[in-house]
């Protein structure tokens, strides 16, 4: 009898494959902000670690040590009416090399009238032979507000890694009151090192982030520059459709958190989520 060595190892790489899945939303009652429907399923865990006064704070945390390839997680988050959400990571997460699948990254945020969310995860380290495809969906109500950011490091330098080949796909799309006001596709994939020297992309750089602030002016724009000075990587911010945007790069992941955390100081009255002052 014979028998498909190959379609059983790929049946068995499958069948190992880690899917989490997390769908919550949060809303207000006698005024303060607490939990609603909650839903989870596999190695994808989120956890509300004290009450707070007016608004709410949840963790994420991955049971599963990591992404690898071929993984998939799928996050959904509704913030209802003037309720106030905050949301991270316990830490960062890692994307380990892949035999040949992509791990799925889908992240789906609705903000409702009045309300306002605050998505701050710690960084995405990709390691060498990584590949990804993440998927950010964002739904903000004409009064709701968004204070967003995201951090992806291609290596760890810090213990000489780098991340040479592989495959990143970052796909964001913003809708105000259903209308898109914001769209972009970003891809990196195959000698990721190589492109990431050009100094059209990163010019040696292996940490790149992204702060999307709604809404946003250029009264914002002008704080943000105020703190140009004390920017240890390469920072830009503009506005526009009402909506502020910051984007980074730098030489290391420790340069760009801590110009994150300038920027987030500046442009938004509430304190840092405690993990990222550990």
């Amino acid at each position: 009898m014979h028998v498909d060595r190959t379609a059983t190892a790929a049946e068995t790489f499958a069948a190992n494959r880690a899917v989490g899945e997390v769908a919550f939303d949060v809303q207000v009652r006698d005024g303060v902000t607490r939990r609603g429907e909650l839903h989870e399923a596999g190695s994808l865990r989120v956890r509300f670690p004290s009450p707070e006064s007016q608004g709410l704070s949840a963790v994420f945390v991955n049971t599963a040590g990591g992404v690898a390839g071929g993984d998939r997680f799928d996050i959904r988050i509704g913030a209802r009416e003037n309720a106030r959400l905050t949301v991270t990571t316990a830490a960062a997460e890692k994307v380990y090399r892949s035999h040949g699948a992509d791990s799925q990254l889908n992240i789906a945020l609705q903000v409702d009238e009045g309300a306002h969310l605050a998505w701050l995860p710690q960084e995405t380290i990709l390691f060498n032979r990584a590949r990804v495809s993440r998927r950010i969906e964002i739904d903000l109500a004409e009064s709701a507000s968004l204070l967003m950011c995201e951090i992806v490091v291609f290596g760890r330098a810090a213990m000489g890694e780098r991340m040479m080949s592989g495959a990143f796909s970052d796909r964001w799309r913003l809708r105000r009151g259903g209308k898109l006001v914001f769209a972009e596709n970003i891809r990196l994939d195959g000698d990721v090192g190589v492109k990431l020297a050009r100094p059209a992309i990163a010019n040696g750089g292996v940490a790149i982030g992204t702060a999307l602030i709604a809404p946003g002016d250029e009264a914002l724009v002008e704080r943000v520059r105020e703190a140009s000075v004390d920017f240890g990587g390469e920072v830009g911010v503009s506005a526009w459709n009402g909506f502020a945007m910051v984007r980074f790069c730098a030489q290391d992941a420790a340069r760009l958190r801590a110009d994150m955390m300038t920027v987030l100081g500046r442009v938004s009255p509430a304190a840092l989520p405690r993990l990222w002052l550990q």
